[in-house]
């Protein structure tokens, strides 16, 4: 009995860390002014909350109760090393004497937005920002980061490191930018946010195909962003993320199984989601100053007004493909673009698009190039490629369902 209550209170300290931790990180931060106490900090924090919770129940506020909890353990830890280090005696003192002030408030300022901008200040490396971003706004693991960057995870780690000896040691304001200073700061962050809903749409490894968490709180951080700066990139990422999430039931069967767009049951698709960005895509367009994301929204947009995939306007597709290839010559966007046009003018047109980017080299560690390529040569007849391709794909895949997928499309051609 005492094992299964012990259970039971771990398990309800462990549903907070999903849903506060980061959050309760994030004011830390802005308390201590220093990442590695405050990440100590929070670790302490939720030792205490096991070992108090069980016996005083858990406080009205959770959150606030794990700041306060976290920002004495680090005064405390402070004090101790006080003996060796006079400064630490200092900022332990400074620390405390803010302390009274901050427990009289009766809730913790939500500090992520903050955080985020704080991790793609334009002192630190290029190359450092996103990372550190992932790793302490998301608590993405220093693997899963490597993998979205097809970097080393000690690579990744030396990167986070850096940055944020660098942010000490530089005093980077822990703040958002006036909104003079906002606009050239927002590209990084923009890029962040989505990579965040992307790991979370679509995680890179794992055995589940999406992270419900990590979407929504991609789509909070936008809309905090949006309320913030009505910029239109942010508008069209808000809405390019709300179609997406809005076939994420879809996407997967019962049994967590992937199902391709043109397979869904478009009945299941959240209609409130589209809704609203199909109004924030047509906002976006209305200021005349078209970038990447309003255009990848306006893509999304076509395929869910589409009735069925048979009916997509592809026309309207690869057009807008088209002019996002001139606003970001990248790869993968010719890729996406091949794969359209193949829908509008056939797949042995699309085929030779898809093979010329392979045979480009750039995208010869990229699966779904493979799998487009797979594809393809399946719906032309030509087994012996499509197996091949099938094959590279698989071995660049981590996702369990895409890999049982392509495993599906394996056994097919056999038959």
């Amino acid at each position: 009995m005492q094992d299964e209550n012990q259970s039971h209170w771990r398990e309800r300290v462990e549903a907070v860390y999903r849903s506060d931790s980061r959050r309760v990180l994030a004011t830390l931060i802005r308390l201590l002014g220093d990442f590695d106490l405050a990440e100590e900090a929070l670790h302490d924090a939720f030792i205490a909350a096991v070992q108090q919770w069980p016996r005083d129940g858990v406080p009205a506020n959770p959150r606030a109760w794990l700041v306060s909890a976290g920002r004495f353990k680090a005064i405390d830890n402070l004090r101790r090393r006080a003996r060796f280090d006079a400064s630490q005696r200092l900022l332990a003192e400074q620390l405390e004497e803010a302390a009274t002030a901050f427990e009289e408030g009766e809730d913790v300022e939500d500090d992520r937005l903050r955080l985020i901008f704080t991790c793609c200040h334009p002192a630190l490396p290029a190359d450092a920002q996103v990372p550190l971003t992932l790793r302490e706004v998301c608590d993405l693991k220093t693997e899963e980061i490597a993998h979205a960057f097809l970097s080393s995870p000690a690579t990744i780690a030396q990167r986070i490191v850096r940055a944020k000896a660098k942010i000490r040691d530089a005093r980077i304001p822990y703040q958002v930018p006036s909104l003079a200073d906002l606009p050239e700061r927002l590209d990084n962050v923009l890029r962040v946010i989505y990579l965040v809903f992307n790991e979370g749409y679509s995680a890179s490894s794992g055995e589940t195909l999406v992270r419900t968490d990590l979407s929504a709180e991609a789509i909070r951080l936008a809309r905090l962003l949006l309320e913030l700066l009505p910029d239109p990139e942010v508008m069209g990422l808000l809405a390019l993320m709300l179609l997406h999430d809005s076939r994420r039931t879809a996407r997967t069967t019962a049994d967590g199984e992937l199902v391709l767009l043109d397979e869904q049951d478009r009945t299941a698709w959240d209609r409130a989601q589209i809704a609203e960005g199909l109004v924030l895509v047509a906002q976006a367009f209305a200021a005349r100053r078209v970038g990447v994301y309003q255009l990848q929204a306006a893509i999304a947009a076509v395929h869910a007004q589409a009735p069925d995939g048979a009916r997509t306007d592809w026309e309207q597709i690869v057009g807008l493909y088209d002019v996002l290839l001139r606003l970001t010559p990248s790869p993968v966007v010719a890729l996406n673009r091949a794969v359209a046009v193949a829908m509008r003018d056939g797949a042995e047109v699309g085929l030779a698009e898809v093979d010329a980017l392979l045979d480009a080299g750039v995208l010869q560690d990229y699966h779904l190039a493979h799998a487009a390529r797979a594809d393809l040569c399946r719906r032309l007849g030509r087994k012996a490629e499509a197996r091949a391709a099938y094959q590279s794909a698989l071995a660049l895949i981590r996702q369990a369902p895409e890999r049982r997928f392509i495993e599906r499309r394996l056994r097919e051609l056999d038959d």
